[in-house]
């Protein structure tokens, strides 16, 4: 598997995904995610404990290589990177993906952890995670806020040198009044304070993402959460700017 495009699309596991997210929740909210510095151990329709454990091999073996000057790390949402958009803004980048669809901020706490991870060198790290601490989890935002920093101060320490791009969680659910939506703004005041503008810049781009109503289209949102080939567009046309800033 090449990492560094991570032509992904889950389609038809994305749809799998939203039809099992009800009982996910009640089933792993009986523990906390935010700081439980664990591999995968939850078995998902969408995403075996088997493919998340070669995927992360691959990553690995990425890392050994250590040709990576922009580390994208977080979940499905920078694992599903379609590869012509991919190729077209990070191309000339040494771009490397770090997503793993399911991720929580433990598994990615974990996955740093590993000593091959701290190979790398990135320049610059564009960091999206806390999304599944609250569909799957079923935490509040005061807890995955504090996986949120966890994980950005494990970033700062392992790789010192490198400026951080710290994405705002993107808006999920349909309606702006949603209880999700409204829990993802709450996490995003809070996440905001993480930005010192210089070695972590914070940016929330989730305006881009939804009407003048607030709500968002399947055509940017398939499930109302995961992006299409629209919304990676969208995506990589507002960050771009920042991305090339922290490049130089």
């Amino acid at each position: 598997m090449n990492l560094r495009i991570l032509p992904i699309l889950l389609a038809g596991a994305l749809a799998a995904h939203v039809a099992h997210a009800a009982p996910l929740d009640v089933a792993a909210g009986a523990q906390t995610c935010a700081l439980n510095i664990k591999p995968r151990t939850q078995e998902y329709p969408w995403m075996s404990i088997g493919r998340w454990q070669r995927m992360h091999e691959d990553q690995l073996a990425l890392a050994d290589k250590g040709d990576v000057d922009l580390m994208f790390i977080g979940d499905s949402i920078t694992e599903g990177w379609p590869r012509a958009i991919w190729d077209a803004n990070f191309g000339a980048y040494k771009a490397g993906n770090f997503g793993i669809g399911g991720d929580n901020t433990g598994n990615v706490l974990w996955r740093l952890q590993d000593k091959r991870m701290a190979k790398l060198r990135p320049k610059a790290i564009v960091l999206l995670i806390g999304v599944n601490n609250l569909g799957l989890c079923g935490e509040k935002p005061e807890q995955i806020f504090s996986g949120i920093e966890a994980v950005v101060a494990a970033l700062r320490k392992q790789y010192p040198a490198a400026r951080i791009l710290l994405n705002a969680v993107l808006p999920t659910g349909e309606l702006a009044a949603s209880e999700r939506r409204q829990n993802v703004l709450a996490l995003n005041k809070m996440v905001a304070t993480l930005g010192d503008g210089r070695n972590v810049v914070f940016r929330d781009y989730g305006a881009s993402f939804v009407r003048p109503d607030g709500s968002i289209g399947t055509d940017i949102m398939g499930d109302h959460l995961h992006l299409t080939q629209k919304g990676y567009v969208i995506w990589a046309d507002v960050m771009l700017p920042d991305v090339q800033a922290l490049m130089k």
